[in-house]
Order: C-alpha cells, then structure tokens, then sequence
C-alpha cells in the first residue's frame, strides 16, 4: 500500500513544487499526491513524514476531521471532472463516495464517523492515542474489523453534504447522482429518527442541530434537490417555520470576526446551497443572512469563500482578480506544518492579532488554509505533517469552472 518509490517521487513533485501562475499542472501535481498518501484508508489523513528528511511516512494525523475534508475533496475532484472530463477524476469522485459510505457502514447505526481505519492497520494504535478525546470504538466494514472515531460534530456532516451536492450537480452519470442521493438520503433519515440529534450506538449525543435552523434547511434542500419525494414537503414545512431565524444564527458567527474562524467556512458550505437552490419566502432570509456574512469576511482575501460568492453572486471583476492573486501565493507556502511567527513582523490590534490579514504567504501552516483567522500571527507544528492542499485544488478547480481562472 505504501511504495516507498510511490512515496519519494510524490514527495519531490509536492514539497518542491516551483513559485508559478497557479495553472492546471499545480492542481494536478497535487492531486496525485493526495492519491499517494493522503487516502490510504479511503478518506483524506494527512501523513507524518520521517525528520529531518521528509523521505517517507512513519505516521497519520488529523484523523478528527476526515469526514469533513472528504467531503471538500469530494467537490474538488467533481468540479476538475466538470471541467476536464478526466476520468481520473471519475474514478476519484467514485472512490471518495464509496470512502464517505464506509463512514456510515462502520458505525453501526448509520453515524457518520468522523474517520475510520482497519483495526490492524501499523498506523492504528497511534491514531487511536491521538483521538482518544473522541472516542474510539469498535466496527466492521465488510466484515473486516475497524476502529473508528465518534464524537462526530455538524462540521463533519456540513462538509460532506457540500460535497454530494456539487457532486449531484456537477456530474451527470447516474451511477454517481444515484450513489449521492442515497447518501444523502441515508444521513437526512438518520438525523429525522434522532429529532436532529448526532446518535452513537451507546446512545451518546454528540451534537444537535436544533440550534443551527440555517444548517438544518442546507441539509434538507440538498435532500429535495435529490430526493424531492422524500424530502420536498418536510423542507417547505420546516423553511417556513425556521427560515426567520437564519439570520440570527448567523449573526452570532459574525459578531466574534476572528474567533472560531473554522465556523465561517461551515456558513460559506451551508449557503453554497441554501443561496443557490432556496427561493419563495425563504430566501429572503438567506439574502439577509449572507449579506451580513459576505460583509464580515468579504475583506479576508480568501478564494475559496470568493469562489462561493461566485457561485452565488456571478462574476465581479476585483473579487476575481484577488482569487487569482491568492491563489498564486498559495504556491508560495511550506507544504508541512512548520511553525511560523509573524508576531514581530506586522502590527497588532487586539488580543495579538495582526491589524489586517497577513499576506496570504506568510500565514500560518494549517489542514485547510481557508478555515483560519487571516490574522492570525503564528502557528504551525513540527514540520512534519504534510497538508493535502484541498485548500488549493478546491478553489482552483472552482476558479475555471466559473470562468475565473483561464488556462
């Protein structure tokens, strides 16, 4: 499974990869690397790579959020197919929602796990000691045992749903739009058995989404968009009760800009679909929720949530242009999480944050770049962990779906 060939080759075309335009060759460098060593259980892991010479991977981390990042790289590899009918893509479309299925296979009761692995996998103990604060727990996938990680969040739901739904709308082989509508139609009736409610099969409650009426109605339109039968009635019934109380939801993001910053790139996935597919009465409280949001972060330089608004809103000529900027600046950072401090280097305002977002290539090492504070001063780690860049390909492959990027 792991070609210590396989792994030195891509190491060299991902870590060394040269300061250009971002262009298509970029996305596809690292695209194959991510097929090397970043789903060797079929969700995304970021691998632990050997010190000081980064030749080979002795480890796995951030296994708490590899639903989520499926997900993302689920909607990445849909639009790379929309635009270049790679049957590459096809294939790594296919497989991501087959690794998204095993998520739910392996609980038990229909859970979405936030990550899974065979139980006798060399990686198994240590991922298990890195997310014991999650819970791990036993489960078979095909009658092989697993062990996977509960404590399972809306952060993980919320990136797979915008992953099946830019997938259904992206791609029209049936297979794929069927195997999607399953998927969704399995979470959305697991969630409806629990009143909202993230159920283990020891009956833990995780989280709710009771509180969140703004990711409740994402979730449910994109079941009506493939399930329509299924899920057309309880949407307008519920939209026309909770659809008022988007905008407050929302507007406690917004309050706090920088604090939790993760929870904007939630907001941008939710109204990736509830903008997009929501109309009638509804909508008018969308428009209301997302213009507060776009006006929070419209000014934090960062592509994936101007791809969104792209999506959205349609062309805008600086919006697009930054994207582009950015993204070229993205070719520009460490691709392993060295720790970085810029707290000398820039102004601060407040609670030692930057006064304005930091260059995008001095920002700190992180998963998925678009998820953090753009003024944040330092982070990072060992310098060991390689990030996927899904941070990268997403927005990119947005980028010339749309029109913005032109190769």
């Amino acid at each position: 499974m792991f070609s210590s060939t396989a792994i030195r080759v891509g190491m060299v075309a991902f870590l060394l990869l040269p300061a250009a335009r971002a262009d298509e060759q970029d996305a596809l460098s690292i695209d194959a690397v991510i097929q090397s060593r970043h789903l060797p259980y079929g969700t995304i892991l970021d691998p632990v790579l050997s010190l000081p010479d980064l030749s080979s991977v002795v480890d796995y981390s951030r296994c708490g959020d590899s639903a989520l990042w499926t997900g993302h790289y689920l909607a990445a590899e849909a639009y790379r197919y929309a635009v270049t009918g790679s049957a590459d893509a096809l294939a790594n479309v296919n497989n991501a929602i087959q690794g998204i299925k095993m998520l739910l296979d392996v609980t038990g009761n229909d859970a979405l796990a936030r990550c899974a692995l065979a139980a006798n996998s060399p990686f198994a103990a240590s991922i298990a000691s890195q997310e014991a604060s999650n819970g791990i727990y036993q489960g078979t996938d095909f009658g092989a045992p697993y062990i996977w990680v509960g404590n399972t969040s809306r952060d993980e739901y919320i990136g797979v749903f915008f992953g099946i739904e830019a997938t259904y709308e992206l791609i029209t082989d049936q297979s794929v739009r069927n195997w999607c509508s399953y998927l969704a139609t399995r979470m959305l009736d697991y969630l409806g058995r629990n009143l909202w409610n993230v159920v283990l099969p020891d009956g833990t409650i995780t989280t709710t989404f009771l509180i969140r009426p703004d990711q409740q109605l994402a979730l449910l339109l994109v079941g009506k968009s493939m399930n329509g039968a299924g899920f057309l009635s309880t949407y307008s019934d519920m939209s026309n009760i909770i659809s008022p109380g988007v905008p407050a939801a929302v507007g406690v993001d917004c309050a706090d800009h920088y604090d939790s910053y993760f929870k904007f790139n939630l907001d941008y996935a939710n109204f990736f679909t509830l903008m997009r597919l929501g109309s009638g009465y509804s909508k008018l409280w969308y428009d209301a929720a997302y213009d507060e949001l776009r006006a929070t972060t419209g000014g934090d330089q960062n592509p994936h949530f101007n791809m969104i608004d792209r999506a959205i809103n349609g062309p805008n000529s600086s919006r697009d242009a930054q994207t582009n900027a950015l993204l070229e600046a993205w070719l520009l950072r460490p691709r392993v999480d060295v720790y970085r401090d810029f707290s000398s280097q820039f102004p601060t305002c407040g609670s030692g944050n930057a006064c304005s977002p930091l260059p995008l290539q001095d920002r700190a090492t992180t998963d998925f770049l678009w998820q953090r504070s753009p003024v944040q001063l330092a982070g990072g780690g060992d310098g060991d962990i390689e990030t996927a860049g899904i941070d990268y390909i997403l927005p990119y492959w947005m980028g010339r779906y749309y029109g913005v990027i032109k190769e």
